[in-house]
C-alpha cells in the first residue's frame, strides 16, 4: 500500500499537468456547444504509442476523478489486452474504482463499440477515434476539409454512399457510417459497426470523440439529433442477423460476433461481454432495439 501511494506521488494526478487538462476540458466544452465540430488540442505525450488509444485516454484522464467508476471496453470485451491496460493504468493514476457492469459506470472510454445496454445522464461514454476527419477519404488537404465543413459542403460523401451502394447494394461502406449531427456537421461516430449508430440520436449520455494522433475532440451531447447519411429512397440499415441466436444466451437482439471452433465449425456470441453476463444470470438488461426500414 505504501509503495503504491510513492508510486501516486511521483506523477501528477491522472497524470496529466494540470495545464494541459484545463486546456483539454476547455476544448471539450466547445466540442459540447458545437455538436459534431472538430476541435484541435495539444494532445499531450502519453507512455502510449498514438493508435493505441491516446485521444480517448486524453478526454479520460481530464474528466476522472477519485469518486468515478471507470469501465474500458476494446470492442466489446472487457479482458481483451487493450482494455486491461488502459483500465490498470487510468486506475494506478486516479485512484478511482473500476467494473466490469456497464450501469455501474460513471466514466466509459471504449474502442469501436457502444454498449448494448442503454446509458444513463449520469454517464459518459468517450470513443477512441483512429481518423476523426469524416472528409478524409474524398479529400486529403485539411485546408479543403476544413472549408468543405465551413460551407456545409459534403456533396463528395453523397457520391462516396451512392457508389457503395452501386458496387454492394447497401449504404454500408464498413464501419463508422457518416452522421449528420444536430442538422449542421457530418461527422464521424468512429469506427463502430452500423448496429451502434441509432444509440447515438438522442441518448442520454454524453457521447466524447478523441483522435490523439490527429489532435481532434468532438462530441454529440445529450438528446442532440443524429441521423445516419441515407437517400429518401435508400435507408440506412443495420446488420442483420437473421435466424441467428447467440450460442451461449440464446438471445438474438444484440450484435454478434461469429467464432470458430477446432474443427471449424461456426457458431454465433453476443460480442457485449458484460450485456452477455447479464442475460446468463437473469432478464435482459434495459436495451435500445431497432428494426431495419422496409
Amino acid at each position: 500500500m505504501i509503495e503504491n501511494l510513492k508510486f501516486q506521488h511521483s506523477f501528477n494526478y491522472a497524470y496529466i499537468d494540470e495545464f494541459t487538462k484545463k486546456e483539454i476540458r476547455r476544448k471539450t466544452l466547445k466540442a459540447v456547444c458545437i455538436p459534431g465540430y472538430q476541435v484541435p488540442y495539444s494532445s499531450p505525450e502519453m507512455p502510449i504509442s498514438r493508435g493505441w488509444g491516446t485521444g480517448g485516454l486524453h478526454l479520460t484522464l481530464s474528466l476522472v476523478g477519485p469518486d468515478d467508476v471507470l469501465k474500458v471496453i476494446d470492442q466489446g470485451s472487457d479482458a481483451s489486452v487493450n482494455a486491461c491496460n488502459l483500465r490498470l493504468f487510468i486506475k494506478e493514476m486516479s485512484n478511482c474504482a473500476v467494473t466490469f457492469d456497464t450501469a455501474e459506470a460513471t466514466l466509459i472510454q471504449t474502442r469501436h463499440r457502444v454498449p448494448e445496454e442503454i446509458l444513463t445522464e449520469k454517464q459518459i461514454l468517450v470513443l477512441q477515434v483512429p481518423q476523426p476527419e469524416v472528409l478524409r477519404g474524398v479529400e486529403r488537404h485539411e485546408a479543403k476539409t476544413r472549408i468543405m465543413h465551413g460551407e456545409a459542403d459534403y456533396a463528395k460523401i453523397w457520391v462516396t454512399l451512392y457508389e457503395a451502394y452501386v458496387r454492394s447494394g447497401t449504404l454500408r461502406n464498413g464501419a463508422g457510417h457518416p452522421i449528420m449531427v444536430n442538422g449542421r456537421y457530418v461527422a464521424t461516430p468512429s469506427p463502430i459497426p452500423s448496429w451502434d449508430v441509432p444509440n447515438l440520436n438522442k441518448a442520454r449520455c454524453l457521447y466524447l470523440f478523441g483522435a490523439g494522433r490527429e489532435k481532434r475532440i468532438h462530441c454529440i451531447p445529450p438528446f442532440t439529433r443524429v441521423e445516419p447519411l441515407e437517400f429518401e429512397d435508400i435507408r440506412f440499415k443495420v446488420e442483420e442477423f437473421v435466424g441467428v441466436r447467440c450460442s451461449t444466451s440464446g438471445q438474438d437482439k444484440a450484435f454478434m460476433d461469429q467464432v470458430y471452433a477446432d474443427d471449424l465449425s461456426s457458431s454465433y456470441v453476443i460480442n457485449d461481454s458484460n450485456f452477455l453476463d447479464k442475460l446468463r444470470k437473469g432478464p435482459r438488461p434495459p436495451q435500445k432495439l431497432f428494426t431495419n426500414p422496409e
